[in-house]
C-alpha cells in the first residue's frame, strides 16, 4: 500500500469532477481526498493497494461527464493517511 498524490490538469473545475471522484472512490472504499487548486488543477491524494492503482488512474482520467482531463501527474506522497473514507476538501 502506498499513498499517492495526483495532479489533474484540464477542464476539471466547475464540472462536478471532485464530486464524481469522491463518490466513486468512496464506493471503492478508498481513503483520501480531492481538492481544487488555485491554478485550475485538482489535487487527489489516495491510499491505494498496488492492484488498485491502474483502475484509480482510469477513474481520474474518465472524471465526470463534463470534464476533460488532459494530464495526470502521479507521485508517491509522504503525507500520512489519517482519513476515514474519501472527502472533498475546500
Amino acid at each position: 500500500m502506498e499513498t499517492y498524490q495526483f495532479t489533474i490538469t484540464g477542464k476539471v473545475q466547475n464540472v462536478f469532477y471532485r464530486k464524481t471522484i469522491q463518490q466513486m472512490a468512496a464506493f471503492g472504499h478508498i481513503q483520501g481526498y480531492v481538492k481544487n487548486l488555485s491554478d485550475g488543477t485538482v489535487k487527489v491524494v489516495a491510499f491505494l493497494y498496488d492492484d488498485q492503482l491502474e483502475d484509480f488512474k482510469t477513474l481520474l482520467k474518465n472524471g465526470s461527464p463534463l470534464s476533460e482531463v488532459t494530464d495526470i501527474h502521479q507521485e508517491i506522497s509522504k503525507e500520512e493517511m489519517l482519513y476515514d473514507g474519501f472527502e472533498i476538501r475546500y
